[in-house]
């Protein structure tokens, strides 16, 4: 049985903008390749309605999981939430589990459970909370869509609380071989090698160091026997 697939929706203006880096890409693929859930799709879109739609419903409907990260928050530009249900066609509210969680978090901080804070309890009927840690706002997966904040901190622990929910495959594992080859010199025979082995992943990624040209060529499966065996045959080849 292949291994489940994952894609990512990255939204928000301050990404497109270039005003915030994202980090969460590169969390989320690490963790889903421990689990064995390569991560194979990453979008990223502005704080619009319509265009968060469609990439909800282009993404549910080709991998097994999608990821969001972003605009879930209190201000009203954080639409994520409505943009979901409205993809995932399901209605959306105040949820009573959600508001007891925001009120109760509030009301010990002596802060009042305003309109504003009270907008992060909008959840789409038939989604089960994500935990926060962290600041308490829930995130939620409807379908296989899991909806999670933006900020790293907060996304990372709710990554954390999804994943023991999460069934994954055979873990990805891989192996480098380091060249100072440049790519044009090694691409006929890597390309042979590769077609020998169509059951993995092999990529070239060159890189120049004190002015000379290398090669890092990268070998992904999920079986160990066959990587090493491939890897045997591109030392066999570059040999020096």
């Amino acid at each position: 049985m292949p291994n489940p697939t994952a894609a990512m929706l990255v939204i928000g203006d301050e990404i497109l903008s270039g005003r915030t880096r994202d980090s969460n890409m590169y969390h989320l693929a690490g963790v889903l390749t421990a689990k064995g859930i390569p991560l194979t799709e990453v979008r990223v879109v502005a704080d619009d309605h319509a265009s968060i739609v469609d990439a909800v419903r282009a993404l549910s409907a080709g991998y097994s999981h999608v990821f969001t990260s972003g605009g879930i928050g209190p201000t009203h530009d954080d639409i994520t939430a409505d943009a979901v249900a409205a993809a995932m066609g399901a209605p959306i509210s105040h949820r009573a589990d959600a508001m007891a969680l925001l009120g109760a978090h509030y009301a010990a901080r002596g802060l009042p459970f305003n309109e504003a804070r009270q907008r992060m309890a909008r959840i789409p009927d038939g989604a089960q909370l994500i935990d926060n840690p962290v600041s308490i706002a829930p995130g939620f997966t409807l379908g296989n869509v899991h909806v999670m904040a933006g900020v790293p901190t907060i996304f990372e622990a709710m990554l954390a609380s999804v994943l023991p929910t999460l069934v994954g495959g055979p873990p990805l594992i891989s192996q480098s071989l380091r060249l100072m080859q440049g790519e044009g010199d090694i691409a006929t025979r890597f390309a042979a090698i590769a077609a020998a082995f169509p059951d993995l992943s092999m990529g070239s990624y060159p890189f120049n160091q004190d002015g000379r040209f290398g090669t890092n060529l990268v070998i992904r499966g999920t079986d160990a026997a066959r990587i090493a065996l491939a890897m045997a045959e591109l030392n066999a080849a570059f040999a020096a």
